[in-house]
């Protein structure tokens, strides 16, 4: 698949180099800078909305213990349905009854407010499950002394959970969260199949009606699921700083390591004192 023209008649892998090289693929409005954007935009929405519903309802699924039987089996339909189908089911149901002639609200075209509403539903239903599980999951995990000793000091139900549970589940509620984000920047190329979205889908819904083109076919489609997955790997790396920096070195277990590496230190230098 060296030539022009592989021999399935599609152009080379080689030409995917050629078109991520080529500087006209970046810029103006359709270039690979606004798509990535556009794209990383949708899941930023798409996955705030999923975090302010799913986590309010695991941490007080977790701290009650009411509803863990409803809540499990909701998030393990969630995860069964078919996004695309879903998406296609949904935009044929409500884009009739939402506004048609809404003006751009920022990274949403004139118009296009009608078809970004069913995909954003459709998104959030695949982000809400891996936050959900693992925030009820986090703070059931929690060791009973902890929630004793802090009802002994006279908290209230909210301080517990915000003060208690919340620090401690954060490691697997941040889990979770990265769980969602990677899922909805894998998934958000399906928000191209209606009209007027973007995002790096558009390159490949559009492509698949030009396959042959060496510009806007195959090598197009080919370097935006690449681009998909470079995104995903940074935004896991950025996601995992962030739960490094937030997540108390107690609760890590970072901070046993350090102080076992300090006293390893300390009883060295007293030996050799010695």
């Amino acid at each position: 698949m060296t030539g022009y023209l592989a021999g399935n008649g599609l152009p080379g892998l080689n030409r995917v180099g050629v078109w991520l090289n080529d500087p006209s693929n970046y810029w103006g409005p359709d270039g690979l800078v606004v798509r990535i954007r556009d794209h990383l935009l949708y899941t930023l929405v798409i996955v705030a909305i999923a975090l302010l519903i799913a986590l309010p309802l695991g941490l007080w699924v977790g701290h009650t213990g009411r509803g863990i039987v409803l809540v499990a089996g909701t998030a393990n339909a969630l995860r069964a349905v078919p996004v695309l189908g879903f998406i296609v089911f949904l935009v044929v149901l409500m884009s009739d009854h939402l506004p048609g002639n809404d003006s751009a609200i920022g990274f949403i075209p004139i118009g296009a407010l009608r078809y970004f509403i069913p995909v954003a539903i459709s998104l959030v239903v695949l982000a809400i499950p891996p936050i959900l599980t693992n925030t009820y999951a986090g703070v059931q995990s929690i060791d009973p002394a902890a929630r004793d000793a802090a009802k002994g000091m006279g908290m209230t139900g909210l301080q517990i959970v915000r003060k208690v549970e919340f620090p401690c589940a954060l490691p697997l509620i941040m889990s979770g969260l990265r769980s969602s984000v990677l899922q909805v920047i894998a998934t958000a190329t399906v928000a191209a199949v209606v009209p007027a979205l973007g995002g790096l889908g558009r390159y490949i819904i559009d492509g698949d009606q030009q396959l042959s083109d060496p510009q806007a076919g195959y090598p197009a489609m080919v370097a935006a699921g690449v681009v998909v997955a470079i995104l995903a790997v940074l935004i896991d790396a950025l996601l995992a700083l962030v739960q490094r920096l937030v997540v108390s070195r107690g609760i890590s277990g970072r901070y046993r390591r350090v102080r076992g590496a300090t006293a390893t230190v300390t009883t060295q230098a007293s030996l050799a004192e010695a």
